[in-house]
C-alpha cells in the first residue's frame, strides 16, 4: 500500500503559497509545459489571478520516493476563514510559508492558531531570501515566538526551518547555500510529517468541500478517516438534525497532480472526490448505514458583516446584464451558500432583496465581483456590522489590524485609527518602518484603507483579521463630505463640469452618460448638492475660435468595488453590472428624498 502524507500550506497573501506550490508539482515532473510557459497552475480563476490572493483553496497531489503527497493550498486572507477551518481538518501537517523579509503577519497567525490547536506539526519554510533587505535569521526567531504566543506544544516549537526562493525554485538547509531545485522540501516533508494512518473499521468520510459538474452534479469532497469506500457501495449520510440519508456512491476519484483519476476503492487516510450523493451538506459524514459512526461537524466563523442585495432598478439597468430579475439573483444567491460556508442569505420581505452575511467587505465584494463577471446586474447598500447581545449588553465584532508604514507618516496613522476607536497596542520599529497594531471595532474599517493610502500616499500596508465580539465602544464619525448628484438624465459635458469643479470632486469624464439621483462626485462641504452637469455653453454669434477646448477638468476619481462599498452613505447604493459600477442615491427623486429623510 502506497503511503500517503496530507499537508496544508499556510502563508499571509502573497507569501509565495502558490508559487511554492506551482514548483512541487514541476518538481514531480507533471506539468512541463505550464513550466516553459511560466503560468501559474493553481490560481486559476481570473480573480485569483489580477488580486493574487487564492480565494478557494484546491486539492493538489504529487508522487515522491513513491510516497502520495496530498497538498492541500489554503486561503491566506482572514475573511475566508470558513474555508480555512475545513482544510486542516484532512491535514496531518502544515508547511508554514514566511516572507524573509516581512515575516509572520496576522492572517498567517490566525491560521497558523487553527493548525496548532490541531495538534498539526509544522515544517517552516523561509522564503523570498533572494530579496533585498532579507533579514531570515531574525524572521525565524520570529516565527518561534509567533508559536510559542499561539500555545504550540513543545514538538511543534521544535520545528524543521527550510530557506529558499520558490520563484527560482530552490531550498536549502542554510540561506547561504542555495540548491538546484526544492527536493529537500519534498525530503523532509516524507520525513517529519506523519504518514495518513490507515484505519480499519466501517468507512468513514468526511465532507469538507464541495465541487460541481454539469455532468454529474454535486461532487463531494473529503478525507476518508476510517475504512475503504468502494464504487458502488451503498452508505449512509449523517445530517445536521442527526438524520441518515441513505444512498450510493457512483463514482470515486482521487487526486492526481491538478486531474481527478476514477478509481475503484479509496482507503483511509486518503482524500477523494465523490459522485452520486444527493441532498448533502458540508459537514456530513459518509457512513455504514447499519452501523453508523459519525464525526463531529465542523465550527465555521460566524458572519460579522451584513450587506443588502437587490436587483438593479436604475435608468439604465438591462444594458449591460444578462441576470436581471430577482428570481435570478435569488437562485444565484442560494447556490453561493451551498459552497461558501461563511456566507449566509436571508428573504427580507420585499421579494427583490436579500440580506447577505458575510466576514467581511473583501468577503463580500469577492463575491459581487464574481456575479458581475457571470453577466449579473444588481445593486448593493453600504455594509453593515452585525452586534451580538451578550449579558444584556451590546457587543461588536473587534478586529486585530497591523499596519507597517514609513517612520515619519506614522503620527497620521495613529490619529486616523484612534479616531476611528482604534486601541495602540505594539509599536516597534523595523528600520525606517514603524509596525503598529491596533485593537479596532470592525466599523472602524469600513472606509479606512482608502483615506489611509490617500494620507500616506500609497506607502501604508494595512492587515487585519477578526479577534472577538466586545462591548460597544461608542459612536464613529463617518464621511464627512456629502454627494454631488445629478440632477437629470443626459451627457455630462465639460463646459459645465468645469463650472463645477469649485464645488468638488467628479467621479465621471465629461461626455458619460449619467441619470437623475446618480451619485457623480463629492462635495467639499457636508451636505448632499444636486448639481447640473448637462448643460452645454451657450452660444452667441460673437466668438473667440478655440475658446472652448482650453477647458482644464481634473482627472476623474475611479473607485474599486471594495472603495465604492466603504465610501457610501446609508442612503446609498452601488449599482453593479458586467461593465459599469455607479454610485446613487437610494431614492433617486430628490422630493422622495426630502420626505423621507423627514420621516
Amino acid at each position: 500500500m502506497q503511503e500517503i502524507r496530507n499537508i496544508a500550506i499556510i502563508a499571509h497573501v502573497d507569501h509565495g503559497k502558490t508559487t511554492l506550490v506551482d514548483k512541487i508539482i514541476y518538481a514531480s515532473k507533471i506539468f512541463r509545459e505550464n513550466e516553459e510557459k511560466g503560468e501559474l497552475i493553481l490560481d486559476s480563476n481570473d480573480l485569483e489571478r489580477e488580486r493574487g490572493i487564492t480565494i478557494l483553496s484546491k486539492n493538489v497531489s504529487v508522487t515522491y520516493k513513491d510516497v502520495k503527497i496530498n497538498i492541500i493550498d489554503t486561503p491566506g486572507h482572514a475573511d475566508f476563514g470558513g474555508e480555512v477551518e475545513r482544510v486542516l481538518k484532512m491535514a496531518d501537517g502544515v508547511i508554514l510559508l514566511v516572507d524573509a523579509f516581512e515575516g509572520p503577519m496576522p492572517q498567517t497567525r490566525f491560521v497558523l492558531g487553527k493548525a496548532l490547536s490541531l495538534g498539526l506539526k509544522p515544517i517552516v519554510v523561509i522564503n523570498k531570501v533572494d530579496k533585498e533587505n532579507c533579514r531570515p535569521d531574525e524572521v525565524h526567531e520570529q516565527v518561534f515566538d509567533l508559536m510559542f504566543s499561539l500555545d504550540a506544544t513543545e514538538d511543534q516549537l521544535d520545528f524543521e526551518t527550510l530557506y529558499g526562493s520558490s520563484k527560482q525554485g530552490w531550498m536549502s538547509d542554510d540561506w547561504k547555500n542555495p540548491t538546484n531545485d526544492i527536493t529537500p522540501l519534498l525530503d523532509k516533508i516524507v520525513e517529519i510529517i506523519p504518514p495518513a494512518p490507515y484505519k480499519e473499521g466501517v468507512p468513514v468520510m468526511q465532507i469538507t468541500s464541495l465541487d460541481y459538474s454539469s455532468y454529474t452534479g454535486r461532487i463531494a469532497i473529503g478525507r476518508v478517516f476510517q475504512g475503504v469506500l468502494e464504487e458502488g457501495m451503498a452508505i449512509g449520510v449523517s445530517k445536521q438534525d442527526g438524520s441518515i440519508q441513505k444512498s450510493k456512491i457512483k463514482e470515486l476519484h482521487v487526486f492526481e497532480g491538478l486531474e481527478r483519476r476514477k478509481v475503484p476503492r479509496v482507503r483511509a487516510g486518503d482524500i477523494c472526490a465523490i459522485t452520486g450523493i444527493e441532498g448533502f451538506e458540508i459537514g456530513d459524514t459518509i457512513t455504514d448505514i447499519e452501523n453508523p459512526e459519525i464525526l463531529p461537524r465542523i465550527a465555521i466563523d460566524e458572519p460579522t458583516m451584513s450587506m443588502l442585495f437587490t436587483i438593479n432598478d436604475s435608468p439604465f439597468f438591462g444594458k449591460e446584464g444578462k441576470f436581471v430579475t430577482s428570481r435570478h439573483l435569488r437562485e444565484r444567491l442560494f447556490k453561493e451558500t451551498e459552497k461558501n460556508l461563511a456566507l449566509r442569505v436571508e428573504e427580507t420581505d420585499s421579494e427583490d432583496k436579500f440580506m447577505v452575511y458575510g466576514r467581511g467587505v473583501l468577503h463580500l465584494s469577492i463575491l459581487i465581483e464574481t456575479m458581475r463577471r457571470e453577466g449579473y446586474e444588481l445593486q448593493v447598500g453600504q455594509p453593515q456590522v452585525l452586534f451580538k447581545e451578550i449579558d444584556g449588553k451590546r457587543n461588536e465584532p473587534v478586529e486585530h489590524l497591523v499596519i507597517d508604514v514609513p517612520d515619519e507618516l506614522s503620527g497620521k496613522v495613529i490619529e486616523m485609527v484612534t479616531q476611528r476607536k482604534g486601541e495602540l497596542t505594539t509599536m516597534e520599529p523595523k528600520g525606517n518602518i514603524q509596525h503598529l497594531e491596533f485593537d479596532i471595532p470592525s466599523r472602524g474599517l469600513i472606509g479606512l484603507r482608502n483615506n489611509m493610502l490617500t494620507a500616506t500616499s500609497g506607502e501604508a500596508v494595512m492587515t487585519h483579521r477578526f479577534k472577538a465580539y466586545q462591548p460597544y465602544k461608542g459612536e464613529i464619525a463617518g464621511r464627512i463630505n456629502g454627494s454631488l448628484i445629478s440632477m437629470d438624465k443626459g451627457i455630462g459635458t465639460p463646459y459645465s463640469i468645469d463650472k463645477l469643479q469649485d464645488r468638488g470632486k467628479f467621479f465621471i469624464d465629461p461626455g458619460v452618460e449619467v441619470y437623475m439621483g446618480q451619485v457623480i462626485g463629492e462635495n467639499s462641504r457636508g451636505n448632499d448638492l444636486v448639481v447640473n452637469i448637462l448643460k452645454g455653453k451657450k452660444l452667441s454669434n460673437v466668438r473667440a475660435a478655440g475658446s472652448d477646448t482650453n477647458v482644464k477638468i481634473a482627472p476623474a476619481i475611479r473607485f474599486s468595488l471594495e472603495e465604492a462599498l466603504e465610501y457610501i452613505q446609508k442612503d446609498e447604493y452601488v449599482e453593479v453590472t458586467p461593465k459599469s459600477m455607479r454610485m446613487r442615491k437610494i431614492y433617486l427623486d430628490e422630493n422622495e428624498r426630502k420626505r423621507y429623510s423627514q420621516s
